[in-house]
């Protein structure tokens, strides 16, 4: 996965760098924020980011509060890096549109932890968005009209690819991923079903001939 480090501070960018390398990761190094926005808001950009809170031409928060309005991004996980520590730069950070929260000198074993949380969460979207898209498009092959189907006018069978006259149900088993259960509607109750069932009872109660 890309990761994008966006810190104005060599030594920091470095030291996260070779964290993040020593982890698997692929890094986009970047100097200032609008370079990060610039990365950030690519199609295909990375959806894993770390950012400095104070950096030239756009800082960490205002990089978070873009992404927000941006449907592209909404996605995308985004940690911010700061010396500044407190519950109140923490609160401001998280409001502002971070995911998390990390306070310099950071710990390595604490941050990697807070990256692959980030990994997961990306992946896991990623995953969502691909199975939405797969359903949306079998909704869609399933509602829009393929071609005029021949249908018999008596027995309701329907000619099939192969020129072969099947019925309704085997037909569209065949089309799409369904089965049937069969069952009786009222209209058909009541003008097939119970009439037999009337005569059937009818013929109950005549008595068979003295042998």
């Amino acid at each position: 996965m890309n990761v994008l480090l966006a810190d104005d501070d060599p030594l920091a960018r470095a030291t996260v760098g070779v964290a993040l390398r020593d982890w698997g990761f692929e890094v986009i190094d970047c100097v200032d924020g609008v370079e990060a926005w610039d990365h950030l808001s690519r199609p295909g950009g990375p959806r894993l980011a770390l950012l400095d809170w104070l950096m030239p031409g756009m800082d960490g928060p205002e990089i978070c509060r873009r992404a927000r309005t941006e449907p592209g991004l909404h996605s995308a996980y985004l940690i911010l890096l700061t010396a500044r520590g407190g519950r109140d730069a923490m609160i401001e950070g998280l409001t502002a549109g971070a995911d998390d929260y990390v306070a310099k000198p950071f710990d390595r074993d604490e941050l990697r932890l807070r990256v692959r949380a980030g990994e997961r969460i990306v992946n896991l979207q990623g995953t969502l968005a691909d199975r939405v898209a797969q359903l949306e498009g079998a909704a869609t092959r399933v509602r829009a009209p393929q071609r005029i189907l021949p249908i018999c006018s008596y027995c309701k069978k329907v000619r099939n690819d192969r020129d072969c006259w099947e019925q309704v149900e085997e037909f569209i088993a065949t089309q799409i991923d369904v089965r049937f259960s069969h069952g009786i509607c009222p209209d058909c109750f009541e003008e097939k079903v119970k009439p037999e069932l009337e005569q059937l009872r009818r013929s109950e109660r005549v008595e068979p001939d003295p042998p």
